[in-house]
């Protein structure tokens, strides 16, 4: 009976034998009398092609042929783009009443679409195209401050829990399930209402209070998986102390699910922001234009011109359409689970 380890140890040893035989500068032997190539011991259990890739290789090489990826990074990008520049390109100033004098209270109290102003104007005859390009900036202000908020208090409640277990981690976790048990919206609103002014800080601190919770619990999971991983069990064995192998194993290695979660975080964000604004919870100065702040104010003149409402709608939709895109397809391509 054959026994296929002894002839694979016998090939490598002829194959071995042979190269030692022809000197550094000879030819490679031929065939065995089994007719395989002999294989040399530096090359012993390679696989060919089997060349391993890093995560985040083995991710864009997903990410790059995922259409829902490229939709979201496109709009992702526009929106960004457009809000840097908005005050610069937008075509007039955006508080101006340039067409206050075309206002008909009686027949037609909105300026349509003419040459200058391809969008017409709003009820106080401002230009409502360079509206809602510099309501761009203030929608992607609030939306990633808001995010930044919720992180930074995710961060810091999801790392404590994680890295200390036990009564602290208990307490955390009964805190950030009492929060999660509240409605995000009725919670943002709650705090939001408490303020005296309110403004586009109190809604980036409402938004920013809602989110905590989410980042604190998805932290905690994943610092839980990484106290038991090889690399921190090497680290306690060889001594060092708890912050280091916190700081400089656990919570980097710990960071990926957070970061594609907050992509998501923002879209949601953003919503919200728009919600409050539209009931009235935002900056009361319309004077600097906000999506949200828009949607709201335009809701009078619904029935006749519901363009005022259409535009800064549709922004909102595309905008958090967008940055879900991008997150779900980060998400599913990190996720060993969830990888096509």
């Amino acid at each position: 009976m054959n026994n296929p380890k002894k002839d694979r140890i016998d090939r490598l040893a002829r194959s071995t034998a042979t190269r030692s035989s022809a000197g550094p500068g000879g030819e490679k032997a031929g065939t065995t009398g089994r007719g395989t190539a002999p294989t040399a011991v530096a090359d012993a259990g390679h696989v060919s092609g089997g060349e391993g890739v890093s995560l985040l290789a083995s991710a864009w090489s997903r990410l790059r042929r995922n259409p829902l990826f490229l939709i979201g990074a496109a709009i992702t990008i526009v929106f960004v783009l457009l809000a840097l520049v908005s005050p610069w390109i937008a075509p007039h100033d955006p508080a101006a009443r340039l067409l206050e004098s075309q206002i008909r209270q009686q027949t037609n109290p909105i300026p349509r679409a003419q040459d200058g102003f391809p969008l017409g104007a709003d009820w106080f005859g401002r230009d409502l195209l360079s509206r809602l390009l510099v309501g761009s900036r203030q929608t992607l202000f609030v939306g990633v401050f808001a995010t930044l908020g919720g992180l930074t208090g995710g961060l810091i409640l999801g790392t404590l829990a994680g890295a200390f277990g036990g009564w602290v981690d208990a307490l955390v976790m009964r805190i950030v399930d009492v929060m999660l048990s509240i409605p995000s919206l009725l919670m943002a609103f709650s705090i939001a209402a408490i303020f005296a002014n309110p403004s586009q800080l109190t809604v980036i601190i409402a938004i920013a209070v809602v989110q905590i919770p989410v980042f604190a619990r998805l932290l905690r999971g994943s610092m839980m998986a990484q106290r038991h991983s090889d690399h921190v069990l090497a680290a306690r064995a060889l001594g060092v102390k708890k912050a280091p192998i916190v700081f400089r194993h656990m919570l980097p290695n710990a960071l990926g699910p957070v970061i594609v979660q907050a992509t998501l975080v923002l879209a949601v964000a953003i919503i919200d922001a728009a919600a409050l604004s539209f009931l009235g919870l935002g900056s009361p100065d319309d004077r600097t234009p906000e999506w949200g702040q828009m949607l709201g104010a335009s809701q009078q003149y619904l029935a006749g011109h519901p363009h005022l409402a259409f535009y800064p709608a549709a922004c909102i939709i595309v905008v958090a359409l967008g940055f879900t895109f991008m997150g779900e397809s980060l998400r599913e391509a990190l996720d060993p689970k969830t990888r096509r």
